[in-house]
């Protein structure tokens, strides 16, 4: 079984964005979204006005954090090989719902990509309270052009 991470917590999050499960760099890393060509970090810089994509850790999490995200994924544990979501087996899924009703602040939910909305609704209800918007994944497996990306992950968050 594979772990994933706790998640990027500010003060009162307004947005909650979920992953399904970190891959295989980030998991020997220990840090969201660290393979080199996984967009998210770079979409997170162009759409909250980084000069550029910041390189240390610490300083892409200070970007959510000053901007209310938090960042999650949907499961805690599953078994995988490999880094694609369509390899994972046995999804225990993480405590969303208290970690919901814990930062009432939260009011909208973004699934980084269709498998993470796909293993959220399997284990969740969908509830009224928040706008719930499925963007494109930002990782490399995923080939759409980075300005199409922006564009939709910029229509969901801003």
């Amino acid at each position: 079984m594979i772990q994933s991470f706790l998640p990027v917590l500010p003060h009162q999050p307004t947005i909650l964005i979920l992953g399904s499960m970190p891959g295989v760099a980030s998991l020997s890393q220990q840090e969201y979204y660290a393979h080199p060509r996984n967009h998210f970090w770079k979409i997170m810089a162009f759409l909250y006005n980084s000069e550029e994509t910041p390189l240390d850790y610490e300083t892409k999490k200070k970007l959510l954090l000053q901007n209310n995200i938090a960042l999650w994924d949907v499961l805690e544990f599953c078994e995988r090989k490999g880094s694609l979501d369509i390899h994972i087996k046995n999804p225990i899924p993480n405590d969303i719902q208290k970690f919901l009703n814990q930062h009432p602040t939260i009011q909208k939910i973004i699934f980084n990509g269709k498998e993470s909305y796909k293993l959220f609704i399997k284990h969740f209800e969908i509830m009224e309270r928040f706008s719930y918007h499925i963007v494109p994944s930002t990782s490399p497996a995923n080939t759409m052009k980075f300005e199409t990306k922006l564009a939709l992950w910029q229509k969901a968050l801003l």
